[in-house]
C-alpha cells in the first residue's frame, strides 16, 4: 500500500473540523433522538480525532425536526439535514456525498449496537488499512440478543447473498457501518437503491471493486419497538439481488473502472473463495460439455472425427474461457482479455491432445461407433475440465494485482 493510501485522504482546509462524521438516519424518532445523540456525542469525546454527529431527518411528521434543531443549536458538533422523502439509503447518499469528513459512519438511532465497537470500526479506515468497515452480528465473537425469527431471517438472507452474489462479508444489514470518503465518492453513484437494500448493494459493489472490507464483531440487542416491515423488506431485497446480479453479469455496473481509479485493479482469481468458484465453474463446464457434444455430432457428418473434435473443442474453449473469466473468477473489463484467451488456448491445446489421443486409441483398436466416440470424448473432456480449472485459477487468471 502506498504512503498516500496509508493516511486519511486530504480534504482541504475544513478537514480538521471533523475526521469522523457519524450519521444517524431518523424518521419520527422524537422520543429517542435526544438521548441517542447525547450518548453518541459523549462516546465520541473519548476519541483522539475531531468528530461530529449528523442527524438525517427522513421526512419526519412528528416533532423529530424540532428535537434535531434543538440539539444542533445546543452543540457545535451536531448538524441536521432534512430530506423530503423517506429512505435510509437516500439519506446516507445525501449526507455522505456532501460531507467533508475523512471517514463517514452510520448507525441506527436505537443504538442496538454497543458503542464500544465504534473505535474498532473506524480505526482501520483512518489508518488506511481498510476501505469499508461493518459491524457483524454473525461472528462467533459477537453477543446478540434477539428473537429466533429475526435470527433465522438474518442468517438465511446472508446465505442467499453468498449463493447468488458470491458475497464474502458476513452481515449485510447490521446498522453499523463506516466508509472512507474517497471510496464513498466512487461507489455511491453506482448504488441505485434508496432504502434497506442500500447496505447490501454498497458492500457487493465494494467487493467486486476489490476493496478491503473490515468486519467488527459487535454486541447487539434487538429493539422491540422496531418498525421495519420484514415481509416487504425481504421482497425488496430479493428484487434488489436480481437487479444487481443482472447488472454485474451484463457489465452494466462499471466496478472495474472504480477499482482502477482507486488503485485496486486486479485479476486475482486465486484469491477468490474456492467453493463458489467450483460451483460456478462446474455449471459453466456442464454447459460447455453439452455444447461440445452437440457441436461434435453436428460436424461429424460433414468432416472427419479429428476435425470435428478440433472445431467443437475450439469453439467451446473460447466461449468457456470468456464465461469463466466473468462468472467464475469475477474478472471484469477488457484489460488482459486477450492474454487470458491466449492462455486459455494453451490449455485448449492440452485438452486437444488428450481428446485426440482418445480418438486415436479408438481407431487403433478398430472401433467405428459414433456413440462410443461421444462417450469416450465426453469422459476425456471431464478430465480436461478438472485440469482446466486448476490452470485457470493458478495461471490463466493468475494473481497480478496492480495498486
Amino acid at each position: 500500500m502506498s504512503a498516500l493510501s496509508s493516511t486519511v485522504p486530504a480534504l482541504g482546509p475544513t478537514a480538521a473540523a471533523a475526521t469522523l462524521d457519524v450519521v444517524i438516519p431518523v424518521h419520527n424518532e422524537e422520543r429517542d433522538l435526544a438521548r441517542s445523540v447525547e450518548r453518541v456525542r459523549a462516546h465520541l469525546q473519548t476519541f483522539p480525532w475531531p468528530s461530529r454527529v449528523t442527524i438525517a431527518d427522513n421526512a419526519s411528521t412528528d416533532g423529530t425536526a424540532v428535537v434535531a434543531h434543538r440539539l444542533a443549536r445546543a452543540h457545535d458538533d451536531v448538524r441536521v439535514v432534512h430530506l423530503p422523502e423517506k429512505g435510509r439509503g437516500r439519506a446516507l447518499k445525501k449526507v455522505w456525498s456532501s460531507s467533508e469528513a475523512a471517514v463517514l459512519v452510520y448507525m441506527d438511532v436505537d443504538l442496538s449496537t454497543d458503542l464500544n465497537a465504534l473505535l474498532p470500526l473506524v480505526a482501520p479506515l483512518i489508518s488506511g488499512h481498510s476501505d469499508l468497515a461493518i459491524g457483524t452480528r454473525l461472528s462467533r465473537a459477537s453477543r446478540v440478543v434477539r428473537g429466533p425469527k429475526r435470527e433465522l431471517i438474518s442468517r438465511c438472507y446472508n446465505v442467499l447473498l453468498r449463493g447468488t452474489l458470491r458475497a464474502r462479508f458476513s452481515d449485510a444489514q447490521c446498522g453499523f457501518k463506516a466508509i472512507r470518503a474517497d471510496v464513498a465518492r466512487e461507489l455511491l453513484p453506482l448504488v441505485r437503491d434508496d432504502a434497506w437494500f442500500f447496505d447490501t448493494e454498497l458492500l457487493v459493489l465494494a467487493e467486486r471493486a476489490n476493496l478491503r472490507i473490515h468486519e467488527v464483531p459487535v454486541d447487539w440487542v434487538d429493539d422491540p419497538d422496531s418498525r421495519v416491515d420484514i415481509v416487504r423488506t425481504a421482497l425488496d431485497d430479493i428484487r434488489g439481488i436480481v437487479r444487481l446480479g443482472r447488472g454485474l453479469l451484463t457489465g452494466q455496473v462499471p466496478v472495474a473502472d472504480v477499482a482502477a481509479r482507486l488503485g485496486r485493479a486486479s485479476t486475482d482469481a486465486g484469491g477468490g473463495r474456492l467453493g463458489p468458484q467450483l460451483v460456478m465453474f462446474a455449471l459453466v463446464g456442464v454447459a460447455s460439455t453439452v455444447a461440445y457434444a452437440v457441436l461434435f455430432l453436428a460436424l461429424r457428418g460433414a468432416v472427419s472425427p479429428f476435425l470435428a473434435n478440433l472445431l467443437a473443442l475450439l469453439l467451446t474453449a473460447v466461449a468457456n474461457t470468456a464465461a469463466n473469466r466473468r462468472l467464475t473468477f469475477g474478472v471484469r473489463g477488457r484489460n488482459d482479455a486477450v492474454r487470458h484467451q491466449l492462455r486459455g488456448l494453451v490449455v485448449f491445446g492440452v485438452g486437444l491432445t488428450v481428446t485426440s489421443g482418445s480418438l486415436w486409441l479408438l481407431q487403433l483398436a478398430g472401433v467405428d461407433d459414433r456413440r462410443l466416440e461421444v462417450i469416450v470424448l465426453t469422459l476425456a473432456n471431464l478430465v480436461v475440465t478438472v485440469l482446466r480449472f486448476v490452470a485457470m485459477r493458478l495461471w490463466v487468471f493468475g494473481r497480478r494485482r496492480r495498486r
